[in-house]
């Protein structure tokens, strides 16, 4: 098994799914305008008024997405090392705490300035992404279980990814189980049932519960034997003997 097919089956919740959900927040607008139909015989004014909010929020969805291909360039950007001098033309940080602040600070006036919009809730995703990138893990937390809470089912399923692999990542197993499990009972678009499975597979040989990784593993293999995760099972299974 290549080190790369590994790499796409399973990502870390803070890298790709973070970049695929901006991508499909930024778009949203484009691909749901033709989506709209009126229909039925309604008063001119009462027409007029549902197309006027819905084409400012089309707008405000718009003028959101840009502002956060601008927060998410803030959180891609590099580093220089200290004693570094500044080169103007390309854009650099002196530390992870002066990034952490500049995209915080981005994300959360999309919040605030456009709080009825899809790309408000990726912003606040991405708020608890950045927190925990920083290590401010009790943030964090806050962050993912509000976009959970409040959430569209694509994004909140991708919250819930986060904070199950934030509480993994923090010996927190009882927590992280059981948002494991959800997300495997209700895939989505954006978490599938078998990148749920295999990080709950990985949660358990980490946990010192081969038992219970090796059932997982069993289950993917069963559920589509041909495919690159369940290579992946086979290969993990043939190593836990």
């Amino acid at each position: 098994m290549r080190a790369e097919t590994r790499h796409q089956l399973k990502q870390d919740a803070f890298t790709r799914v973070t970049m695929e959900a901006a991508e499909r927040t930024a778009s949203w607008t484009v691909e749901h305008q033709s989506t709209v139909i009126i229909a039925g015989v309604v008063v001119a004014i009462v027409l007029a008024s549902i197309l006027g909010g819905w084409y400012y929020l089309s707008v405000q969805d718009e003028k959101a997405s840009f502002d956060l291909s601008q927060a998410v360039r803030t959180m891609d950007t590099p580093l220089r090392a200290p004693g570094t001098p500044e080169q103007p033309e390309f854009p650099t940080f002196t530390s992870l705490q002066e990034r952490s602040q500049a995209a915080s600070k981005q994300l959360q006036t999309i919040v605030d300035k456009y709080p009825h919009t899809r790309t408000a809730e990726m912003a606040r995703y991405l708020l608890g992404v950045n927190a925990a990138n920083s290590g401010d893990t009790a943030i964090a937390e806050t962050d993912f279980k509000a976009v959970i809470a409040d959430g569209n089912r694509q994004i909140s399923s991708v919250a819930k990814l986060a904070l199950a692999s934030l509480y993994s990542n923090n010996k927190q197993a009882k927590q992280a189980v059981p948002l494991y499990e959800q997300l495997m009972a209700k895939p989505t678009t954006s978490v599938s049932k078998v990148t749920a499975e295999l990080q709950l597979a990985e949660l358990y040989e980490n946990s010192n519960q081969p038992a219970d990784a090796k059932r997982i593993y069993e289950q993917i293999k069963k559920d589509d034997p041909t495919s690159e995760a369940a290579q992946l099972a086979t290969q993990k299974l043939a190593e836990a003997k």
